[in-house]
């Protein structure tokens, strides 16, 4: 397996920096004979209905986070073998917050008995409390499943510990069970937002035992609101309000369409929202939802723009993220463009996006699931990426990607993790603390 040790914000810094003195540089070169010859498989797209398409997906993602976790602690790896015959240890605590809000989709849809799924909670819970090793509460971004220990000298990572304490305060929304409720209470109040902010007046991304603090921060409109969040809302160590106004919104202005984002793949106006509910809201700059929503059109617009380029991109075939390529890990999307953009395929931009424009998204899904089954189709709902021009096929699937997509599928569905989150009082008062108000 190509385990990845960089994580998403170090290649989006490193591909940014090539980025700033050639744009185009990023497009990969696809032969022409492969660009001459390009058609659709046989077939038809999925023909059940999208209720039907998205339990296929969210159950066979869920799976992943049952199999590829530890019985033991709970935690879920980064990444495993798509045939499900995988012996990786590397876990992602961002994977494991993921884990824990399946945990939950899993109990509210039946697709486990909840004697089964409680106890799986209680075990994570309880080795993230008492087991894990922390610094002021942040855990380290990949560690060992079962040990708990750090993987080689991974960073103490900020936006990985936000991603896993989403999962923890859902879990303990969703579950009547105390000790839960407990356990997650004292995971989520023994972090010291303060410390992150390292003296400035951004969080930064992270640190290392070694070297300190990262220099990098969260300084820019991504994936960051739910850090900011999870601080502000803190009963014991919280950060200051005016933190939420010290990150800048950068406007891009793409066929028509006008929306905050930085240079970042679409998973950043996904993230936060898996679990935070915008929609209907806005705060003194924008609407969120509504911002997310003009990203995605924005994203299809761009990859169907690549179709002289890469013939596969169409209104049935678009979406990339950050993911696996061919060669290893990138963080690749636009607008503007980013990455060795080859014409692959990475299915969680569009599954991840459902909220936003469902309609668009379904199409691409029942098209992979019906046409490109037999390349796009895994043990575990959808591999991390493929290349419809090419012979390329991902072998693993990733449990960020896997989760972004499971989630965002519920939310659609039922809006069941936004709901069952914001019952959180930390995440309402963090909310209203910012000034956000109903969205005329």
């Amino acid at each position: 397996m190509n385990h990845r040790f960089l994580s998403r914000r170090e290649i989006l810094r490193i591909g940014g920096l090539s980025l700033l003195s050639s744009p185009l540089a990023s497009f990969a070169n696809v032969s022409q004979e492969s660009a001459k010859t390009f058609s659709q498989p046989a077939g038809a797209p999925y023909q059940g209905t999208d209720e039907q398409l998205l339990d296929e997906i969210q159950k066979a993602s869920f799976e992943f986070f049952w199999n590829e976790a530890s019985p033991n602690t709970g935690q879920v790896k980064d990444r495993a073998l798509a045939n499900g015959n995988d012996k990786g240890k590397m876990a992602s605590i961002a994977a494991t917050g993921f884990g824990l809000t399946s945990l939950c989709i899993a109990d509210h849809r039946g697709y486990k008995n909840h004697a089964e799924l409680l106890d799986r909670t209680r075990k994570t819970l309880r080795f993230l409390a008492n087991k894990l090793p922390h610094e002021h509460g942040f855990f380290y971004h990949f560690i060992d499943m079962e040990t708990g220990a750090r993987w080689e000298k991974v960073e103490l990572s900020s936006i990985d510990t936000s991603l896993l304490l989403c999962g923890v305060l859902t879990a303990r929304q969703h579950f009547a069970d105390q000790e839960v409720k407990d356990l997650a209470t004292k995971i989520y109040e023994r972090v010291d937002w303060p410390w992150m902010l390292n003296g400035g007046k951004t969080l930064s991304m992270g640190w290392h035992p070694e070297t300190g603090f990262l220099s990098a921060r969260w300084e820019h409109y991504c994936e960051l609101m739910m850090i900011y969040l999870l601080g502000i809302g803190s009963p014991t160590h919280p950060l200051s309000p005016d933190t939420w106004n010290a990150w800048t919104r950068p406007v891009i202005k793409y066929q028509g369409i006008e929306f905050i984002s930085g240079n970042d793949p679409i998973f950043t106006h996904q993230y936060s929202q898996a679990w935070y509910d915008f929609k209907g809201k806005k705060d003194a700059y924008t609407d969120y939802f509504e911002n997310s929503v003009k990203a995605t059109k924005a994203h299809k617009l761009f990859c169907l723009s690549l179709n002289d380029k890469f013939p596969d991109y169409s209104e049935d075939l678009w979406g990339i993220s950050a993911s696996d390529y061919e060669k290893g890990y990138t963080a690749w999307g636009g607008p503007p463009p980013q990455g060795p953009i080859d014409g692959s395929i990475v299915p969680c931009a569009t599954g991840g996006s459902l909220p936003f424009l469902f309609e668009d998204c379904i199409r691409v899904l029942r098209n992979l699931r019906g046409r490109y089954r037999d390349r796009a189709w895994t043990k575990y709902s959808f591999v991390d990426a493929f290349n419809p021009l090419g012979n390329w096929t991902d072998t693993d699937v990733l449990g960020i990607d896997l989760g972004t997509t499971l989630l965002m599928a519920e939310n659609h569905r039922s809006g069941f993790v936004w709901k069952t989150f914001m019952r959180n009082a930390e995440a309402q008062a963090a909310m209203k603390k910012v000034g956000f108000r109903p969205a005329s």
